[in-house]
């Protein structure tokens, strides 16, 4: 969804995925990257430096979540949602970080959830990784801004997904009864504020969460 936006905008995008796309379009470039592996996303940008030496914009959207009650909870699913949620983030945002120092222009867009705020049942684990990820896109922050890179986080409100059709349908239903705006998130909420931190007009903003749906 948010690479073929960037797409219709004129971007060129070089996805990242340890699946095969799901599109094509001439200005698409897919590598096959587990985002969860720190050597495989290494590898990952050794590739794409053979496609291109300049990387502008990251988009750290990959995620996994499993929603079960801590006591439960294999630590399979924990180590997955900790490597791809949270490891994953930091390699990409880490190496990409190498690219953009060199035209010392970069934006970093983490995107977060409405979960690390409202902390629902069952979600111990992926809460965890997403509050993880604004203190991660913070402290970056603060080690970027000499090379002009801005780190922010928008912490999306539920919309439909396939991760989002994975969890219970009535846990879903009770998260975005406590939203001030108590509606499911539409594309074009996300891409508004997306545009807005990719773009030269948020040169002065770093380190900021942006909430949907009105969570605090």
């Amino acid at each position: 969804m948010i690479a073929e936006h960037l797409l219709q905008n004129g971007a060129t995008v070089f996805g990242f995925c340890r699946g095969e796309a799901s599109f094509v379009h001439p200005q698409y470039h897919h590598l096959l990257v587990d985002i969860g592996d720190p050597v495989s996303v290494q590898k990952g940008f050794s590739d794409l430096k053979h496609l291109t030496d300049s990387v502008q914009i990251v988009v750290n959207n990959a995620a996994v979540a499993t929603s079960q009650y801590a006591m439960i909870m294999s630590p399979t699913a924990v180590q997955e949602m900790l490597n791809v949620n949270l490891l994953g983030a930091f390699m990409v945002s880490r190496e990409a970080a190498k690219m953009m120092r060199k035209r010392k222009w970069g934006r970093i867009i983490n995107i977060g959830s409405m979960m690390s705020t409202l902390e629902p049942v069952g979600g111990s684990i992926y809460a965890a990784c997403k509050a993880g990820l604004i203190t991660m896109a913070n402290v970056m922050a603060k080690e970027l801004a000499s090379i002009n890179v801005t780190c922010n986080t928008l912490a999306v409100s539920a919309i439909p997904t396939d991760m989002m059709s994975q969890l219970p349908l009535e846990n879903i239903t009770k998260l975005i009864a406590q939203l001030p705006i108590p509606r499911l998130a539409e594309p074009d909420d996300i891409f508004n504020v997306l545009d807005f931190l990719a773009s030269e007009r948020s040169s002065y903003i770093t380190a900021q969460t942006i909430y949907l749906g009105g969570v605090n």
